[in-house]
């Protein structure tokens, strides 16, 4: 709250000036999802305003929506895993504009899988060995450093700034996103994997 407070003061915006409350559901680390839901909540229902949620995968493919090849953004999951999903951007320069005309077109559910496993989902969407896959999100480049022994390695790009936040990428989304048709304010974020604490208790 601190540095939503920090946010209010610096863009010289008041509370009550708001008319959207948006956030990044997941996958992502438990207790991060948590706290981001709860705060985004609570300040929508304290407003009385509409609140929405959006896959943080996706926020991280859309700025490459013009890429003409896949788009891999990579989440690392731990135990030796990524949070991952497989979208195709349009033909185009090969650049992503500032804004793009429409989102990429994602391929793939979520997942929750090993480097290798990644590997084959790419290998039988590919629809040639050449076609370009672009690699972004904070796993990336941990990712890209387990493909020394693959072939895929070869035709993958990391994007230069496949760390940063995509808070950006959220409001673009969020602003094309019709409302009235979405009722959020009771779902939870998307987890994919069960915590330690779950796991723990069916054992």
């Amino acid at each position: 709250m601190e540095c939503v407070q920090g946010l209010f003061k610096l863009s010289n915006l008041s509370q009550e000036s708001l008319d959207l409350i948006s956030c990044m559901k997941g996958p992502g680390s438990f207790t991060g999802l948590r706290i981001g839901f709860s705060t985004a909540k609570g300040i929508a229902m304290a407003l009385e305003i509409p609140y929405i949620s959006i896959p943080t995968l996706d926020c991280m493919a859309y700025p490459f929506s013009n890429w003409p090849g896949l788009i891999l953004p990579l989440i690392d999951a731990k135990k030796g895993c990524f949070f991952s999903a497989l979208y195709r951007g349009s033909s185009g320069p090969g650049k992503a504009r500032s804004v793009p005309a429409s989102p990429p077109l994602q391929l793939t559910g979520y997942s929750d899988l090993s480097p290798d496993l990644i590997v084959d989902m790419v290998e039988k969407i590919r629809l040639s060995p050449d076609e370009p896959l672009f690699l972004t999100g904070p796993g990336a480049e941990l990712f890209l450093s387990r493909l020394s022994s693959y072939s895929i390695s070869n035709q993958t790009i990391l994007a230069h700034d496949y760390n940063r936040g995509r808070a950006w990428e959220l409001l673009e989304i969020s602003k094309n996103v019709n409302i009235k048709e979405r009722k959020e304010i009771d779902l939870s974020p998307v987890y994919i994997r069960k915590s330690d604490a779950e796991l723990n208790k069916s054992r």
